[in-house]
C-alpha cells in the first residue's frame, strides 16, 4: 500500500486522538464517585431493609398497646360497675356481696397486672420509635452523600464528554483527509492491537510495540520508498517515518 508521507503524518494525528478518545473513556470508567456511590447505595439498601424492620416492629407494638389499654379499659369498666352495684346497697345477700367483693378485688389485681403489661409494651414501642427515628436519619445521610457523589460524577461526565465530542470531531476532520484505504487498515489494526493501529519510528524503535527493528528491517524501510506504507515486524502494526526515526 502507497500513501502520500503527509497522509501518513496525519495517520498519527488520528492515533493520538484515538488514545485520547481511549483515555477519556476510560477515566469516565473509572471515576471514584462510581465505587463511592456503589458503597453507599449497598449501604443505603441494608439501612432501608433494617428501616423497614424497625418500622413493622413499632407498628405490631402500637396494636399490641392499643390491644392491652382496651383489656385495661374493659376490667376497669367492669370493676366501676361491680363497685357500682356494690354501693348501691342492691346486694343483701352475704354471699353475693362476698362474691361481688371477691370479684372486685380479682378485678383490681387483674388491672394491675394489665396495666404493666401496657407499660411493658409502651417501653417497647419507645425503643422501636428511637430505632425508627435513628435509622430515618441515617437513612436521609446517606442518601444525602449518594446525591452529592452523583453530582460530581455527572459533573465529571459532563466535563469528559464534552472533551470527547469535541476531540471526535476534530478526529473526524483530520481522518477525512487521509486516504480511506490507509485508514481502513489503520482502524483495522488499531481494533486488533489494543487501541493502537499506527506508531512512530523513533530512534530506529517502534513506539508501538517499543522493539528496537533488526538492522534488516531498517535496511529494507530505509530503501523504501517514501509513500510506501511500511509495518513492523513484530506486532504489525503501521510505522510512521519521520526525521527522527533514526534512518
Amino acid at each position: 500500500m502507497n500513501a502520500a508521507p503527509a497522509d501518513q503524518i496525519r495517520l498519527l494525528d488520528v492515533q493520538a486522538l484515538d488514545v485520547r478518545l481511549q483515555q477519556l473513556a476510560h477515566k469516565r470508567r473509572s471515576l471514584p464517585e462510581h465505587a463511592e456511590i456503589e458503597s453507599l447505595t449497598k449501604d443505603l439498601t441494608q439501612l432501608r431493609d433494617l428501616l423497614v424492620a424497625a418500622q413493622t416492629e413499632e407498628s405490631d407494638t402500637a396494636r399490641e398497646q392499643t390491644k392491652a389499654e382496651q383489656d385495661v379499659d374493659q376490667v376497669r369498666q367492669r370493676a366501676v360497675r361491680d363497685q357500682q352495684r356494690l354501693d348501691s346497697g342492691a346486694v343483701t345477700s352475704p354471699k353475693d356481696l362476698s362474691n361481688l367483693q371477691h370479684e372486685i378485688a380479682s378485678l383490681a389485681k387483674r388491672q394491675a397486672d394489665l396495666e404493666d403489661v401496657v407499660l411493658e409494651v409502651m417501653e417497647r414501642r419507645e425503643s422501636a420509635q428511637e430505632r425508627v427515628a435513628e435509622l430515618t436519619g441515617r437513612v436521609a445521610s446517606v442518601q444525602s452523600k449518594i446525591d452529592d457523589a452523583t453530582g460530581r460524577r455527572d459533573a465529571a461526565f459532563e466535563e469528559l464528554d464534552g472533551e470527547a465530542s469535541s476531540v471526535t470531531k476534530e478526529r473526524e476532520v483530520i481522518a477525512g483527509s487521509v486516504p480511506a484505504d490507509l485508514l481502513k487498515l489503520y482502524d483495522k489494526l488499531r481494533e486488533q492491537q489494543g487501541g493502537i493501529g499506527a506508531a512512530k519510528l523513533y530512534q530506529r524503535t517502534c513506539q508501538g510495540c517499543r522493539q528496537e527493528l533488526a538492522i534488516t528491517e531498517l535496511s529494507e524501510i530505509r530503501a523504501a520508498a517514501p509513500d510506501t506504507v511500511v509495518r513492523c515486524e513484530n506486532c504489525r502494526r503501521i510505522l510512521v517515518r519521520t526525521a527522527e526515526s533514526g534512518l
